[in-house]
């Protein structure tokens, strides 16, 4: 067993899920691999893990949800969005694909938020999620390739039915980001126009 937590959490990433990873502290996740990532705020993550099989990991990073779905869902992205019409709205969705890096969150059993992941969840819907300072995970990955089998995908033409389904998913999350960026919007103070003229009659 190699010496030091980051060489814990990379030897379990890397020799009991298979999911390779870049040395540092923290260690890193590379995506576009063995899955991709949306990343959403956490309270319009919350909403849609519904459309999540319960195999499908979602990590919690601050007030960020990462949800992590099959590889190559986020080259697929711009295209599904444009199918459900939410192409050219301003949404704060992100995608990592190919050559992008997620923080690795701790190993389940060395998470010490203190806060059982239900009651994370919860928070997550509120909005409230207290800043953790580092990734956690809020569904942790199963052993082997189950992960992978539970991400959701896009449907395949003759392909298996059984991973939950992309284009819901991301709708959802595209509703709920939307939700999200217009309520903080209206609760900015208006803006001082103090510079503009006043006019009398």
């Amino acid at each position: 067993m190699p010496d030091g937590p980051e060489a814990g959490v990379r030897h379990w990433y890397e020799n009991e899920l298979g999911w390779p990873t870049v040395p540092g502290r923290p260690p890193m996740l590379v995506t576009g691999v063995r899955f991709d990532v949306l990343d959403v705020p956490a309270e319009a993550g919350a909403r849609a893990l519904r459309h999540l099989g319960p195999g499908s990991p979602v990590a919690l990073w601050d007030e960020r949800m990462r949800l992590l779905v099959a590889a190559g869902s986020a080259e697929e992205l711009p295209e599904v969005l444009e199918w459900l019409e939410w192409r050219g709205i301003a949404l704060d969705l992100r995608a990592l694909g190919t050559g992008g890096l997620m923080e690795a969150p701790a190993r389940p059993a060395e998470a010490r938020s203190g806060t059982p992941a239900p009651e994370r969840a919860s928070a997550a819907g509120r909005g409230s999620v207290p800043a953790q300072g580092a990734a956690v995970w809020l569904r942790p990955p199963g052993p082997g390739g189950e992960a992978e089998a539970s991400l959701p995908a896009l449907p395949a033409v003759g392909g298996p039915t059984g991973a939950p389904d992309l284009m819901r998913l991301v709708d959802t999350l595209a509703t709920h980001c939307h939700r999200v960026r217009l309520r903080r919007a209206n609760a900015r103070p208006p803006r001082c126009r103090g510079s503009q003229p006043l006019a009398f009659s």
